[in-house]
């Protein structure tokens, strides 16, 4: 399984971006796909998950403007986040572990995307 996360840039606090991550090789709908975020000096953190069967999972610190989405025919996550803050800039990573139940540690995904950058500035 090879992911391809992109959509990261600049932006203004208060603003919105997407992003999405392909998913190719052997991956279908009974893999959970989700989106970390590292910021520097920071552990990778958990922010979002979307399991094949349409449950979604957040970070407390995201869950109200973050919202995941998933294209299953197309392999395809997205993650749609407004009123961005300057404290969700972090290189942001996609992943996908084989299951429902997604862990909310990094350890626990198996596939990693190569990660795309998300600046908010204030």
């Amino acid at each position: 399984v090879q992911l391809q996360a992109c959509g990261g840039g600049l932006v203004q606090a208060g603003g919105s971006l997407s992003l999405s991550c392909a998913a190719s090789g052997p991956i279908s709908s009974s893999y959970t796909m989700g989106w970390f975020r590292q910021a520097p000096g920071k552990e990778r953190e958990f922010v979002a998950a979307r399991t094949g069967r349409g449950k979604t999972y957040y970070a407390e610190s995201v869950e109200d403007r973050f919202t995941i989405s998933r294209n299953n025919a197309r392999h395809t996550v997205y993650l749609q986040m407004d009123r961005l803050k300057p404290e969700d800039t972090a290189v942001y990573y996609c992943a996908a572990v084989l299951g429902y139940s997604p862990p909310r540690r990094a350890a626990g995904f198996d596939y990693w995307g190569q990660g795309t950058l998300l600046t908010v500035s204030s």
